[in-house]
């Protein structure tokens, strides 16, 4: 049994071991060391995508008893879809790290422990396939986000660490109890105490119990997107986070919520997922967070305020895409869950550099940036046009595969989908031209270039960005057996019935999971 999937989710926890005995005044060292540990964290993950074999089930599988008494399992295990994220959440987990080496010069050494416990929890998330076990993985996260915030913050950032603990608190609590429904309805059918998420595939719902399960884990997920109306928390939690936190919740954090829903949600309860009228609430929810996020973002004079709700926007697309439940829309909704970790992680590292050299982050201070930072503007207009989904860009593969998913069960759905990827492009276009572009101010003209360091931390992003643009062949390919799997779990026959090539004809018994049917 291989044990690369420990490996790769505790390195960062045994670079905190580390860094807690490393004296807190040699702030140059703990700094070092807590951008060595976050680097070798992405480099111990480098192996899972050259041993990867997209014709199989999870991978790199890590089973062990816990506590036998209650069933609970160390179960790890990956496919494509945690795949993509474990990897999104090594690269930014290193670069957001290294983002801050100026931004943060006070209590280094706590900040950068709780960086490294977070990138822990994360990945525990992504890989944990016992449903104890991603529990605890899924509250860990919320404890140094939480103190990042609260610590490390703007003005406001006691408010908004309160709101953002007390609203997933509250989801999470909720997440627990429909655990828990399944792991005693399990228990009642085989006479076998199991958190493990292959037995609980198993486990026959009666349809009203299954209804509110599926609406327990929808405000756990919910929240944690945030889908719209739980999505109050985020802008406040963006605006005061610095800007690594904001990067690593806009790009890792929320991609939880999506993970859930395709984790749990879907395989779980499929009979409730596919009901006509849960698919409509989750449409029209979707929808008004598509158009309502782009609206309000067109409206705000912060810009950090401005990619805050971007998101909201961004991320309605991915649920949208979800609730599809056709191959098209879900695996255009994973792949744009990683086009949103790249595009917006960028947008809020550009909202950081100016804000280090200016110290505000209101949108009519700026001006005429081009003349002073050519480059820091190319790397602007590259990102914008990642995010509103322009080719050849990682942003228009994702939304044009969005697109086609929502076609094939609605128009008025695709038609909201081209009304929020316009919208994108208007406060995109123009925060760019209010920003970069007209003229230059005097508090403006001194404003020095990007760094080497600070190219650095833009550069793999940009590659990835335009990787997936120019050749997302190899993405769709790592998503494909475990998008069928999904699909056929809810929608048994659908590629029969479609006349579609099935990627699950193709597993041999000795390729499945153990346990699996």
């Amino acid at each position: 049994m291989s044990h690369l999937l420990s490996v790769v989710v505790f390195t960062p926890l045994a670079g905190l071991f580390v860094l807690l005995f490393l004296p807190s005044r040699n702030s140059r060292l703990v700094k070092l060391w807590a951008n060595c540990a976050a680097l070798a964290g992405f480099f111990v993950s480098l192996p899972l995508v050259f041993q990867y074999d997209s014709a199989k089930d999870f991978q790199f599988v890590e089973k062990a008893s816990w506590i036998p008494t209650l069933g609970a399992s160390y179960h790890l295990g990956i496919d494509g879809f945690s795949l993509l994220l474990v990897m999104l959440t090594t690269l930014l987990g290193f670069l957001a790290i290294l983002s801050s080496w100026n931004a943060v010069q006070e209590r280094l050494k706590e900040y950068y422990a709780f960086f490294l416990l977070l990138q822990t929890g994360m990945l525990g998330v992504f890989t944990a396939r016992d449903g104890l076990l991603f529990f605890i993985f899924w509250e860990t996260v919320l404890i140094p986000m939480y103190f990042i915030i609260a610590i490390w913050g703007g003005p406001r950032r006691l408010y908004a660490a309160i709101k953002f603990m007390i609203y997933t608190l509250m989801g999470s609590v909720l997440m627990l109890l429909g655990i828990l429904t399944l792991y005693y309805q399990h228990y009642s059918q085989f006479q076998v105490l199991s958190f493990d998420l292959t037995d609980l595939m198993r486990t026959q719902m009666p349809a009203g119990m299954e209804w509110w399960v599926f609406w327990a884990f929808f405000l756990g997920f919910a929240v944690k997107v945030p889908m719209w109306p739980f999505h109050t928390w985020l802008p406040d939690a963006h605006v005061e986070a610095p800007t690594a936190g904001s990067v690593i919740l806009a790009s890792v954090l929320l991609k939880m919520g999506t993970y859930g829903f395709l984790r749990f949600s879907l395989p779980l309860l499929p009979d409730t997922a596919k009901n006509p009228t849960v698919v409509n609430v989750m449409a029209v929810l979707s929808i008004i967070a598509i158009v309502y996020g782009a609206l309000v973002s067109l409206m705000q004079k912060d810009w950090k305020k401005l990619v805050a709700y971007s998101s909201v926007s961004h991320l309605g697309f991915c649920t949208l895409g979800i609730f599809a439940l056709n191959p098209a829309g879900i695996a255009g909704s994973i792949l744009q869950q990683i086009n949103h970790g790249i595009s917006t992680g960028m947008l809020f590292l550009i909202v950081g550099v100016v804000y280090e050299r200016r110290h505000t982050r209101e949108i009519a201070e700026y001006g005429g940036l081009l003349r002073v930072m050519p480059v820091f503007t190319i790397i602007f207009l590259i990102t914008a046009l990642s995010s509103m989904g322009l080719p050849p860009l990682n942003g228009f593969i994702g939304e044009i595969t969005i697109l086609q998913g929502a076609y094939q069960m609605s128009f008025n759905w695709a038609f909201w989908v081209a009304v929020g990827i316009a919208l994108g492009a208007a406060y995109l276009i123009w925060l760019f031209q209010r920003t970069m572009l007209g003229e230059l101010s005097e508090r403006n003209a001194g404003l020095r270039d990007l760094s080497a360091r600070e190219i650095a931390v833009f550069a793999p992003l940009l590659v990835w960005a335009f990787w997936i643009g120019l050749y997302p062949k190899p993405f769709f390919q790592v998503l494909e057996r475990p998008v069928a799997q999904i699909v056929e779990r809810v929608r048994p026959g659908y590629y029969a019935e479609h006349k579609l090539p099935n990627p699950l004809t193709q597993t041999t018994a000795s390729a499945r999971e153990p346990g699996t049917k």
